[in-house]
């Protein structure tokens, strides 16, 4: 932050909302958010928890192939064509495609499609989904002033995810009302639909060239040379990480974690599916789901709040190995025994301790990385991270029993965080243990 920023007086949600153009993307976001839970919620609840449909670990791991890779892998690539389109029109354009994508998958729900052909149409969905997300960010700095960007990217991105949860939990009101087989699901799923042409009307407010790009800075590189330069870029940014030992044992670590986590994902989606019942409080299922999705948002929270104070008296190079252990542990104490309140319990604890990995990871990057290149080891970063838990689901879903019920899985996953710490322990070294330990 600089001395000019320091002096900026906030403008308040009240603020930032009497701007109109602000407002109006807000709204489209809302509205593209709301249709993204709701249909991921819906196709969740289409594929796992269907009493017509028999839910194989496979269909687990093609499941967050489709909802992950897109994100991880067309992110950046998306970037490069937005700084060359009229984000506008790619804003109405790709929320009409993903609205029509949704029917499709829809379609492929209610006539008991699965495998290759809901997958397919499933992935059309959420690759055009990252081109409405990058959109929306890339759109923010002609709404807002540079000044209070901070500001508006925490209220869009916050109202954004609980607008989500809405949306996930319109999916499991809409579920109750209509069916839980093939028809209702279909018609469920069908139902995100009216959050795309909500945002693709929302969109379509604006003016021409209105939401960028700007056009005076000289000639726009055409498509094919701005993804040659994307591709450039990750290489770069992988250079930038083996090069710099604080970064690159962090993303050990936080590979570590993601690839345990995602093992762990694994057993307890068939746990909640094929083995748990409900005990008092506690829901088997998809409402299960809802409570382990609860618990993870409460250790999300707690590290935000006690990360910064743990790094401060401790040092990130101890952090970082401090909460693979408690990962480890947890898998241990909570994970072994296989039941319901003790797998809600250690969904917090998990989160919590991927959170402060993932935290700690962040502050290395923005400390140690040059300003030229931090965005290409950012898109490498989270490309990494995404695709590491793809391929722990897949292996996962490969070994683990049908019931969930794999005391094996749940010790490898729990054996991955010491090698990660270790690993973070061994890549800090050379020419700069101590920096690995500064804030």
């Amino acid at each position: 932050m600089t001395s000019a920023d320091a002096g900026v007086r906030h403008l308040g949600v009240r603020g930032l909302l009497a701007a109109p153009g602000f407002r109006r993307l807000l709204a489209t976001r809302l509205a593209a958010q709301w249709g993204d839970g709701l249909f991921q919620a819906g196709l969740a609840g289409a594929v796992l928890f269907n009493p017509e449909r028999e839910a194989e670990p496979g269909a687990v791991a093609a499941g967050f192939a489709v909802l992950l890779l897109p994100y991880s892998l067309l992110g950046p690539f998306a970037g490069a064509l937005l700084d060359r389109w009229d984000r506008r029109r790619v804003l109405v354009v790709a929320a009409l495609l993903r609205a029509l994508s949704v029917l499709l998958t829809a379609s492929a729900v209610g006539a008991g499609l699965g495998g290759v052909p809901l997958c397919a149409a499933a992935l059309l969905v959420t690759g055009v989904s990252r081109f409405t997300g990058s959109g929306l960010s890339a759109s923010l700095p002609h709404v807002v002033p540079r000044a209070h960007l901070v500001e508006a990217n925490a209220v869009a991105t916050t109202a954004g995810s609980v607008t989500a949860v809405v949306g996930a939990a319109t999916a499991v009101l809409l579920r109750g009302a209509l069916g839980a087989g093939d028809g209702g699901s279909a018609w469920t799923t069908a139902c995100a639909a009216a959050g795309s042409l909500l945002a693709a009307a929302l969109a379509a407010g604006f003016a021409r060239d209105a939401l960028g790009p700007d056009r005076g800075a000289g000639a726009v590189p055409g498509a094919t040379r701005a993804l040659t330069s994307v591709a450039h870029g990750l290489l770069d940014g992988g250079r930038a990480v083996l090069r710099t030992p604080a970064v690159r044992s962090a993303l050990a670590a936080l590979v570590a974690h993601r690839m345990a986590f995602g093992m762990s994902l694994v057993v307890t989606l068939l746990l909640m599916r094929n083995s748990f019942t409900d005990q008092g409080p506690f829901r088997a299922g998809l409402a299960g789901l809802g409570q382990v999705a609860a618990c993870g948002g409460a250790g999300v929270l707690l590290a935000g709040l006690v990360t910064d104070r743990l790094v401060g008296a401790l040092g990130r190079a101890r952090v970082v190995p401090g909460a693979l252990g408690l990962a480890a542990l947890t898998q241990l104490g909570l994970g072994l025994p296989m039941r319901l309140p003790a797998v809600l319990a250690a969904a917090f604890l998990l989160t919590f301790a991927g959170q402060v990995v993932k935290l700690c990871a962040d502050a290395a990057v923005q400390a140690e990385i040059g300003d030229e290149v931090r965005g290409r080891v950012f898109a490498l970063y989270d490309t990494l991270f995404n695709v590491t838990q793809v391929v722990a689901v897949s292996v996962a879903a490969a070994l683990v029993a049908h019931d969930g019920r794999s005391p094996g899985l749940v010790l490898a996953a729990a054996l991955v965080h010491p090698i990660g710490a270790l690993g973070h322990l061994l890549l800090a070294r050379p020419g700069g243990g101590g920096s690995a330990g500064r804030r």
